[in-house]
């Protein structure tokens, strides 16, 4: 791969170091030897233990669960890196945690998102590369150039190789997610209906209405996030009852915390398919009716592009 800030090295924290060591496979590099470890009381030490000065480095990161543990690691890891004058660093982040707290809910509550975003900038990042933000204005929350990917192109190639088209459609498992929705859609021609739920309190949900004539469709339900499963399975099962002819749900991030995936399993859903955004875990592995796609080539190409400055977002053109 070609680069124009130095020589590319890639670092990872250990979130997904699976995830890490397929991207750096895909663009040909080894990981640079890094100790990421704990003390007794679990503070965090980190060394790097190659020399990077000059260099452009993109460090690999989700802050998925355990949040905490994998946000501090992003940001002592880039501290070090800073310290070591790398030239350039920028966070790679396949699943930014805390999205979800993009605004005020109430009187007293914190935008946690532009909290994350102010830490990962102070903490010395030159840049930041994300995948399927669960709300595109926190783009807008980092003072440094932020590139959101989507895993839509990658989606759209399983969906065209696994099922007839003429008779799929999509859905959006709520009025929030319309737009991604509609976008998959146009990619794949299908027609859209949606789930009309409401939420009674975090983590349940409770449907409503299918707005949308789903009768003899294969439904493919698109969303950014999966938590607790409660709404798939929900959708799962009105859209079932309104004439569905099979439900698949294609979602980004797998977070699946508590007996999520359990519940899936357990659901009437027929196929959860997620990416490897967040590692899987052994009982996500073992899931009968979940499946893993690969981003690794996307973010890959993503990295290839920013370390040569060419146009990341004509990935999805």
């Amino acid at each position: 791969m070609s680069a124009k800030n130095g020589s590319v090295k890639l670092v990872s924290g250990n979130s997904n170091p699976a995830l890490a060591k397929e991207i750096a496979k895909v663009l040909g590099l080894s990981l640079t030897k890094a100790s990421v470890r704990r003390f007794a009381d679990n503070e965090i030490f980190v060394e790097v233990l190659e020399n990077v000065r000059g260099s452009d480095v993109f460090v690999i990161q989700s802050t998925s669960y355990p949040a905490n543990d994998h946000l501090m690691e992003l940001l002592i890891i880039t501290d070090a890196l800073r310290r070591s004058s790398a030239r350039r660093i920028t966070a790679v982040m396949p699943y930014f945690g805390y999205a979800r707290q993009d605004r005020r809910v109430g009187s007293r509550s914190p935008i946690s998102a532009k909290l994350v975003a102010n830490l990962i900038t102070h903490a010395g990042a030159d840049r930041v590369l994300t995948l399927d933000l669960h709300a595109g204005q926190i783009q807008g929350f980092f003072d440094i150039p932020t590139d959101n990917l989507y895993a839509s192109p990658v989606m759209v190639r399983d969906i065209k190789e696994r099922f007839d088209l003429g008779n799929v459609m999509v859905v959006s498992p709520d009025v929030g997610g319309v737009v991604r929705a509609r976008g998959l859609a146009k990619r794949i021609n299908a027609p859209l209906a949606i789930i009309d739920k409401r939420r009674e309190r975090a983590g349940e949900s409770e449907v409503m209405n299918v707005i949308g004539d789903v009768a003899g469709y294969t439904c493919i339900l698109i969303d950014d996030i999966v938590d607790s499963g409660g709404t798939l399975v929900n959708a799962a099962d009105a859209l079932l009852a309104n004439g569905a002819k099979e439900v698949y749900a294609y979602i980004t991030h797998g977070v699946l915390s508590g007996g999520a995936t359990a519940r899936i399993t357990g659901s009437r859903l027929k196929e959860l398919v997620i990416t490897d955004s967040i590692q899987p875990t052994e009982a996500i592995n073992a899931a009968k009716n979940i499946r893993v796609l690969s981003i690794s080539t996307l973010i890959g190409e993503a990295i290839n592009r920013t370390a040569s400055e060419e146009s990341v977002s004509s990935l999805f053109d």
